[in-house]
């Protein structure tokens, strides 16, 4: 799943990020590339501007490292087998709440309105060196760290709440599996855990679990 990687970069091999040895990440970053060539140099070049990498070379990985790793932006191709960049782009934005850009080598009307419509940061066209990489993702981390981007969840502010993390995850499951709003998969999520006489915490987890093993299954 990790590329090789060319000399002078510090591996993390068993979490499968990529660290650059100048000192700590300047923010963490997934890329997402089948093609292995595009995907170790840009993965490479990322880490020696100073930033963790996580690489995957197709959807599904890729999906499981955004929930382990929890980036702050995502770098996705978009045509690849099995999941496209479409695909694992809906599920960052909708369940994972992790923004996103686009590498692709396809610049029709067709994809441009696609990527538009997902809410991508950025888009940008192959061929691409990272000279125009790093500046475009130092932009749009920027960027995001100054915008509040993920708005807050109408959980109860009592003592003892569920965590916020976990709820608004499974909040996001529900809205992408029923094309709901945010507020109406909220009290859907409540509604079941009420039907099956848990907490909305256990609830949330039961729902997290379920996509998470899903997309195992999907690996093999």
């Amino acid at each position: 799943m990790t590329a090789a990687l060319p000399p002078g970069v510090g591996t993390a091999p068993q979490s499968g990020v990529m660290t650059a040895d100048t000192g700590p990440g300047k923010g963490r970053i997934l890329v997402v590339d089948d093609d292995r060539l595009v995907l170790a140099t840009v993965a490479h070049g990322l880490a020696q501007a100073g930033y963790d990498v996580i690489d995957a070379d197709n959807g599904d990985d890729a999906i499981l490292l955004a929930r382990e790793h929890r980036p702050e932006l995502a770098l996705l191709d978009i045509r690849m087998e099995g999941k496209t960049g479409f695909d694992v782009a809906e599920y960052l934005r909708d369940v994972c709440h992790i923004p996103f850009m686009f590498l692709s080598a396809f610049s029709d009307e067709a994809t441009a309105a696609k990527v538009r419509e997902l809410g991508a940061v950025a888009y940008l066209v192959k061929p691409i060196d990272v000279g125009r990489i790093v500046p475009t993702v130092e932009a749009a981390l920027a960027k995001l760290r100054s915008e509040a981007v993920i708005a807050p969840i109408p959980a109860p502010a009592a003592a003892g709440a569920p965590p916020a993390d976990l709820v608004a995850t499974a909040v996001g499951i529900v809205m992408h599996r029923y094309s709901l709003p945010r507020d109406k998969a909220w009290a859907r999520v409540q509604r079941l855990a009420a039907e099956q006489g848990i907490s909305v915490a256990q609830q949330a987890e039961r729902l997290v679990l379920a996509v998470e093993e899903l997309a195992r299954g999907a690996q093999g």
